[in-house]
């Protein structure tokens, strides 16, 4: 029995699964709430950036209309002109009809040549007849080439007037596409806690100090100074000096999209409107500002300088000295300062390449707060109405 039981002890024993040891538990993962505001602060900066894109084409699109607003007026001036040119012809050629039907034209000196009494009198109604036919021959001419030169100012100006549609069409869109793009940023802001939010300033300061440090130890901007700090400001141009200080006077002012001063801007209307304070007209926006204005090295950076950003070039702010530059950052900031690496460089321009810079230069005070708020700005913008 002891037998018996012993050996049903055993196979009861081998019948029962072995119980599986405990797996090692999972790698720590960040908290959800850091997770998710990580995640909105990648997809807030891309909408930024598509909104600033379509901000820079609506701009492009504004100037362009301005353009063909002005062509179209003078189109207009000079039909307006040719039309009456073209009446006074018309009239000359009536009258001129009226005299041939009443028998006072110049089939008369034919038959006063016919009864000349001598050839001296013959001769002077020669000249008469002459200048006559040629007085007819004037007055047709003119009033073929008013025929002509008014039908094709109406040609041109139909034309340019359709252009000034499909431009102000065009524009329309970009206008709806800025706003769809603010509207999904403040449907993602909507949903967050003081908390979030407050986290998601922290995490995007935090990415800016560590671009900023990380372009300044790299020499970019020439070689460091003492402590890391960056290279020595360089003197501005004369212009550029005048484009600095105006742009510094409109810090605390708004960003709104569209806008070129004098109470609210939007990244090149602040660029574009400081340098033609400077007494220099440079491109609307900031891809144009790229693309036309002549290029220079980070390391030869001087106060006035235009700093671009994105490959695509849709962000431009003016460069302080220091590694700072003055922008007006996106809707809801407003103009302040900021690290140079606030946003991802793409290059600087230069609108005055060959001004020599000026003597004893002294940056301009920056005003208090200068520095305060976000560098991105997560915030609500009114658009224009058009």
């Amino acid at each position: 029995m002891r037998i018996l039981c012993a050996t049903a002890v055993a196979t009861t024993i081998l019948a029962t699964p072995a119980t599986a040891a405990p797996a090692a538990p999972p790698p720590a993962a960040p908290p959800p709430a850091a997770q998710s505001v990580g995640r909105l602060l990648t997809e807030l900066q891309k909408l930024y950036r598509q909104a600033e894109q379509a901000t820079e084409t609506y701009n492009a699109t504004a100037v362009a209309l301005k353009k063909q607003q002005r062509e179209a007026a003078l189109l207009g001036k000079d039909l307006t002109k040719a039309r009456k040119d073209l009446t006074a012809s018309r009239a000359a050629a009536g009258r001129l009809a009226r005299r041939q039907y009443q028998g006072d034209s110049e089939l008369s000196p034919y038959v006063r040549l016919l009864l000349a009494r001598d050839p001296r009198s013959a001769l002077d109604q020669g000249h008469v007849l002459r200048r006559l036919t040629d007085r007819r021959a004037r007055t047709i001419d003119r009033l073929t080439a008013g025929e002509k030169h008014a039908a094709s100012l109406a040609t041109r100006s139909r034309k340019a007037l359709d252009k000034q549609t499909a431009l102000a069409g065009q524009q329309k869109k970009q206008r709806d596409t800025v706003r769809q793009k603010l509207a999904e940023v403040e449907k993602l802001l909507a949903g967050l806690s003081a908390e979030e939010l407050a986290e998601l300033s922290r995490l995007e300061t935090a990415g800016t100090e560590k671009a900023q440090q990380s372009l300044l130890a790299s020499g970019a901007l020439g070689a460091p100074g003492p402590g890391g700090s960056p290279a020595a400001t360089r003197a501005p141009s004369s212009a550029g000096d005048k484009a600095v200080r105006h742009a510094v006077r409109q810090i605390g002012k708004p960003y709104v999209w569209g806008a070129e001063g004098p109470e609210s801007y939007d990244c090149s209307g602040l660029t574009s409107q400081a340098w033609a304070e400077a007494g220099r007209t440079i491109p609307r926006t900031s891809q144009e500002q790229w693309k036309q204005l002549p290029r220079v090295p980070l390391k030869s950076l001087r106060p006035g300088d235009l700093v671009v950003y994105f490959p695509d070039a849709t962000h431009v702010a003016l460069y302080l000295g220091d590694g700072l530059v003055v922008q007006a950052p996106r809707p809801g900031t407003k103009v302040k300062v900021s690290p140079i690496a606030a946003n991802p460089l793409l290059g600087a321009v230069r609108p005055d390449p060959g001004a020599p810079p000026v003597d004893d230069y002294r940056p301009p005070k920056l005003p208090k707060g200068a520095r305060d708020g976000s560098d991105t700005g997560y915030g609500s913008a009114t658009a224009p109405d058009a």
